[in-house]
């Protein structure tokens, strides 16, 4: 298939300066393709990714240090759950670690915010996935007013030293915000509401949720200004269209697994000696 990208998605997509008032929520940044094309690229991209990771889990295995860490955030309905099932999905599951923060236990309490992050941080060879994140901690708490501000507003600083230990320590961290417009979640919500089978996805909370929409808006354009770093990039995902969605977080997620330069380890036996040992057997 030709390359329908008329710029890299990590190029598109980057948060460099971004104003999220200014965020086209149904646009497709750097494709050019459509609807079709995008599900058939992501059919033959999704093998390509398949592959990387796998050389990332036997990288693992084989006493390698590198892992990479995929950050969803995005208000309900936005398709993070999407991303897991058709992007992630793809991949050999054993080489994935998938973590999801909800509502602090009572345990993680007692702990700084970060305590139940770095339990849930991939290991070598691992692609880790958190569906929602610490960064909760600085959008959720900050809107609903669950801790003072003097609090959420020094844990910026925090995430930022958080995340350069982790990239430091081998882990290739991809961030991505996805954003859908009002309209478009009201949609979603009314299609869970509509089919038995969505019952399940559907909490009250998101209707109540949607009051909050300006006081959100802000707090993700200051997690973008203030947490987004070269070592840990921030990409801001219009999220309207699902199928684009998929197709550029597993670009996002292919040029993290390049990055690496992994090759198949190299047999720690005598490959020949092996198979003399099998045509005897």
């Amino acid at each position: 298939m030709a390359n329908l990208w008329d710029q890299p998605a990590t190029t598109a997509l980057r948060a460099d300066g971004l104003r999220v008032a200014d965020v086209d929520t149904s646009s497709r940044p750097g494709f050019t393709g459509d609807k079709r094309q995008g599900k058939a690229a992501l059919t033959e991209r999704g093998q390509v990714l398949s592959k990387l990771q796998e050389k990332l889990f036997a990288h693992g295995r084989t006493g390698g240090d590198r892992s990479v860490l995929l950050v969803l955030q995005g208000m309900d309905t936005s398709g993070k759950g999407g991303i897991v099932r058709h992007v992630i999905g793809s991949v050999d599951p054993q080489g994935v670690d998938h973590a999801s923060f909800g509502v602090p236990t009572e345990q993680e309490k007692q702990h700084d915010f970060l305590w139940r992050i770095r339990k849930r941080l991939p290991a070598h060879g691992q692609l880790g996935v958190f569906d929602r994140s610490h960064y909760e901690d600085v959008l959720v708490a900050r809107v609903h007013d669950l801790v003072p501000r003097a609090e959420w507003e020094q844990r910026y600083g925090q995430i930022n030293k958080f995340e350069r230990e982790v990239a430091e320590s081998g882990t290739i961290i991809v961030k991505v915000a996805m954003f859908i417009s009002l309209e478009e979640q009201k949609r979603r919500l009314r299609e869970r509401l509509q089919r038995p089978d969505k019952y399940w996805k559907f909490s009250p909370a998101d209707i109540t949720e949607r009051d909050y929409w300006p006081e959100y808006q802000k707090a993700y354009q200051a997690i973008l200004d203030r947490t987004n770093t070269e070592y840990a990039p921030w990409y801001v995902l219009p999220a309207d269209h699902k199928w684009y969605s998929r197709l550029a977080v597993t670009e996002l997620l292919i040029d993290a697994l390049t990055s690496l330069r992994l090759d198949w380890p190299p047999a720690d036996f005598d490959v020949a000696e092996q198979m003399r040992l099998l045509e005897r057997s």
